[in-house]
């Protein structure tokens, strides 16, 4: 069916994922459907979704019958072949009910002794740690494996102790994606809800190798796509080269519903990608999606950006870059500062918002009335602020600006006492002979989109250096009023800002007057 003529009215969410780690498994078409060889023997999901249907009484959605038989694809040795599994999958399609209906298989007919949940907040956990609770009474069968009165004695919902448990000795328990969920615990399978809004690897660690004793152990990672998400993006990319090479960790699966990166948001085949609840009953509609991507197409920047991660799951690049990216590759002149023009210098420094990143830049004006810029220092790590105060004399002695600035409305303003011109009061030591030092306050919008004009004219010249240039690259708008300045919400952009700073004074220093040569040779 071609894109352009596919109608939403009869187009249905895909079964198999976009991105997936093939089966190890290999041999004629077994009973999956997809044409894969997995079988009762070689998947455990089968079983899975037969107590689904039989013990549960509800049938699974097509993904998640598929998913369920390729996730618990078995080694010969009857161990699951997936130790870890990412699984991206559009909001709201049915990933709470999927990891209900395993828990439930996981405690009742596999007799896991313990599963943990957890998810950015313990209340995130909680649902459907309560909803499998609630279902499993609901269930005779199950219900009598809870022992008696099972909604007093079986459950224990105080906070931070949340677990319920059956008289087999199988555990649910929940906790909050932090340093401390799942520490002190031993676990046989874990569900990380909203993986990818782990930014560190804390929580990982924790809830990771609460498995460590056991081989047969799962971890399960459900989730929309986030470019924070360090852990999600690094095990995302490790199970990519692994499907595409076969080098790495055959243990590690990825199971992606997702758009493709350049889709449109309007491509209903696209949507039905990311969506696999899409055109069943009580699944989700297409039309109402593509209502939703029309107007997020219209409004742009963050609107877009949000529909195409939570509904699409792509993990959206710039969508307002503010610095035009081919105009500053054509900019890109490497050559050193001569001499004279050094005499010339403005400098500017900034800190990056989270407090982790500071850069030093200098600019000069070129005979071409071009402005030449490069980052002199960087620096990085917790105590960036603390050591830009600390070495920050020493650079300035060495560079000789005849300028150094700064943003006072921005992060530097941690360490605005110690750039301010201590000589007004009487002070010594700050700053170095020569050199004056300027807070940038009212200008900040003018000094950013300053930068995108000549970058955009061609008027500005760098030698290309990897971290300004990564920057440059991420560097996106936040629109204030009828201008914008350089949002640091999306990353670092310290050094974008630095230079910008730079750009902004060397325009303003005056030019140098020319000595002619009979002048010179009477003075």
């Amino acid at each position: 069916m071609s894109l352009a003529l596919a109608d939403p009215d009869v187009v249905l969410g895909s079964t198999t994922p976009r991105l997936w780690t093939p089966p190890l498994v290999t041999g004629p078409p077994g009973p999956c459907g997809c044409g894969c060889a997995l079988d009762e023997s070689t998947s455990y999901g089968f079983r899975a979704v037969r107590f689904a249907e039989e013990k549960l009484r509800r049938e699974p959605w097509p993904w998640q019958r598929w998913l369920s038989i390729h996730a618990g694809e078995l080694r010969p040795d009857g161990v699951p072949r997936f130790r870890r599994l990412i699984v991206v999958v559009g909001r709201q399609s049915g990933k709470t009910r999927e990891v209900e209906d395993l828990t439930l298989f996981w405690i009742f007919d596999e007799q896991q002794p313990s599963i943990l949940g957890t998810s950015t907040l313990t209340k995130y956990a909680k649902k459907p740690w309560k909803s499998a609770f609630d279902l499993a009474l609901k269930v005779p069968e199950l219900r009598a494996r809870m022992g008696e009165n099972p909604e007093r004695k079986a459950i224990r919902k105080a906070a931070g102790e949340e677990e319920w448990w059956t008289v087999d000795g199988c555990h649910y328990a929940i906790a909050a994606s932090n340093a401390e969920g799942g520490r002190s615990m031993s676990n046989r399978r874990v569900i990380a809800d909203e993986f990818a809004k782990q930014y560190d690897y804390e929580a990982y660690g924790a809830a990771y190798f609460s498995m460590d004793a056991f081989e047969d152990a799962q971890y399960w990672a459900l989730t929309t796509p986030d470019p924070k998400g360090v852990p999600y993006n690094d095990l995302r990319s490790a199970a990519l080269t692994f499907a595409e090479t076969g080098i790495g960790d055959p243990s590690l699966g990825l199971f992606e519903w997702s758009a493709p990166e350049d889709a449109d948001p309007e491509d209903v085949l696209a949507l039905a990608q990311a969506n696999p609840t899409l055109g069943y009953e009580g699944g989700k509609s297409a039309r109402r999606l593509l209502n939703e991507a029309a107007g997020a197409k219209a409004k742009g920047g963050e609107l877009l950006r949000t529909f195409k991660t939570e509904v699409m799951c792509v993990q959206a690049g710039m969508l307002d870059p503010a610095i035009d990216p081919q105009g500053w590759r054509d900019c890109r002149d490497p050559a050193p500062v001569d001499v004279e023009a050094r005499q010339r210098l403005a400098a500017c420094v900034d800190l990056s918002l989270d407090g982790e990143h500071a850069t030093l830049a200098v600019a000069v004006v070129l005979d071409d009335e071009r402005v030449r810029v490069e980052t002199v220092h960087e620096w990085s790590g917790p105590d960036a602020a603390s050591q830009l105060e600390r070495e920050l004399p020493g650079w300035a002695e060495r560079v000789r600006p005849r300028l150094l600035g700064w943003f006072p409305s921005g992060p530097a303003a941690a360490v605005a006492a110690k750039l301010a011109d201590r000589r007004k009061e009487g002070g010594r030591g700050w700053p170095p002979r020569g050199v004056r030092v300027e807070g940038i306050r009212g200008e900040v919008t003018a000094t950013a989109m300053g930068l995108a004009k000549e970058v955009v004219a061609r008027t500005v010249v760098h030698s290309g250096q990897g971290m300004l240039d990564a920057q440059v690259e991420k560097a996106e708008k936040l629109k204030l009023g009828g201008g914008w300045v350089f949002t640091r919400r999306a990353g670092q952009v310290d050094a974008v800002y630095a230079v910008a700073g730079a750009v902004h004074l060397a325009r303003t220093l005056p030019k140098p007057r020319k000595v002619s040569r009979r002048t010179r040779s009477t003075g």
